[in-house]
């Protein structure tokens, strides 16, 4: 049997934590579930807005100016907290915050407000995440790297400044779903595999302290876990896996394309962030090669790297808003992530059966 974590002041049960999934992938009740099944369920803080039909949404979603808050909702997020804590109770549930969105030291603090236990941030370097956050001492805080150079930086930028070092770190490798902290060319390249990254950063770890080292990006089953496990990880992070879950919050045509999938479907994209991203090459892929795919209009202005929308136009969609068609179960517009085994997942199953799986290999 696996031990257990301690992440901060946070005790999980077993070491397996369910990857931030947005927009609207986990939300309420997958995380929730997760949480109370013993894992950690990780909430994504991306596009809340879209949560309950828009029933939180200050704005209707397509509305203009370019503004934040017709992606992002406090009273949402609030909402899906306080509805994961009616599943999970008092146990540890954690959020996504990606540091590339242009709200994130207003979501970082609304998350804290809303008392989460732990954050989990990347998709950049969280390096003020200890200043936003230092009114709530009990937030645990745990940032997402692809490398010991990245984790290297985070500790010395958090040691000097604020005293505080990570409560664990997340290292996530080019099989993940969904952008990638590596090029195109180092995705496929043997030195950037989870496996090569992982002494490295446990190394770097203990030039700082002493926190758990959390493996992620193509882990799938039991095995897996044990393999990164014997490599120094203490724990795992996992996304598609729990995509194919019966309280997975996406639309069940999110589920079944990724079902319908096969391994040579799952290509890395790209994106108006600037990284390449994993997913289905479904036939929104092929609109927009042929420069054919829905309009873009930028009405949400997400992520810093997009330049309200120059980047979209770039590269020929708006990720805010396929990633949104995903969620309402539009599979002709929508952009469906996964990880690079999700051609593996051909059933939906409950959150228990899973962990059960996860734990004991059958």
């Amino acid at each position: 049997m696996l031990k257990s974590l301690k992440i901060g002041t946070y005790t999980i049960k077993f070491p397996i934590i369910q990857g931030g999934m947005g927009i609207g992938v986990s939300w309420d009740k997958l995380a929730g579930t997760v949480s109370n099944e013993g894992g950690l369920g990780v909430i994504s803080a991306i596009g809340t807005g879209y949560y309950q039909n828009l029933k939180y949404t200050a704005k209707s979603i397509n509305s203009r100016p370019f503004d934040t808050d017709n992606l992002y909702s406090f009273e949402a997020l609030k909402a899906i907290i306080k509805n994961a804590r009616k599943i999970c109770g008092d146990k540890p549930l954690g959020v996504n915050i990606m540091c590339a969105i242009n709200d994130y030291s207003k979501v970082v603090t609304d998350a804290c407000k809303s008392g989460i236990d732990i954050i989990i941030s990347g998709a950049g370097l969280p390096t003020n995440l200890p200043e936003l956050t230092k009114n709530f001492p009990n937030v645990a805080l745990v940032p997402i790297v692809s490398s010991a150079k990245a984790l290297k930086i985070i500790c010395k930028r958090w040691a000097q400044r604020y005293n505080r070092m990570p409560d664990g770190v997340v290292l996530e490798g080019p099989l993940s779903g969904g952008h990638q902290g590596f090029t195109y060319e180092q995705c496929a390249m043997e030195e950037y595999q989870l496996e090569n990254l992982i002494k490295p950063v446990k190394d770097e770890i203990k030039e700082w302290g002493d926190f758990p080292l959390l493996a992620a990006g193509g882990i799938w089953d039991k095995n897996d876990i044990e393999k990164v496990m014997a490599l120094g990880a203490d724990g795992v992070q996992m996304g598609t896996r729990f995509i194919g879950t019966h309280e997975c919050d996406a639309d069940e045509v999110f589920k079944n394309v990724l079902i319908k999938a096969t391994k040579d479907d799952i290509h890395l994209l790209k994106s108006p962030v600037g990284y390449p991203a994993r997913g289905v090459h479904t036939n929104l892929i092929n609109l927009v090669d042929k420069r054919e795919g829905p309009a873009i209009k930028c009405i949400s202005n997400c992520v810093t790297p997009c330049h309200r929308g120059q980047e979209a136009k770039e590269v020929g969609y708006c990720i805010a808003d396929r990633l949104a068609d995903a969620y309402n179960g539009k599979e002709e517009s929508g952009l469906f992530f996964t990880g690079a085994n999700g051609y593996k997942l051909n059933e939906i199953i409950s959150v228990k059966e899973l962990m059960h799986k996860l734990l004991n290999g059958e």
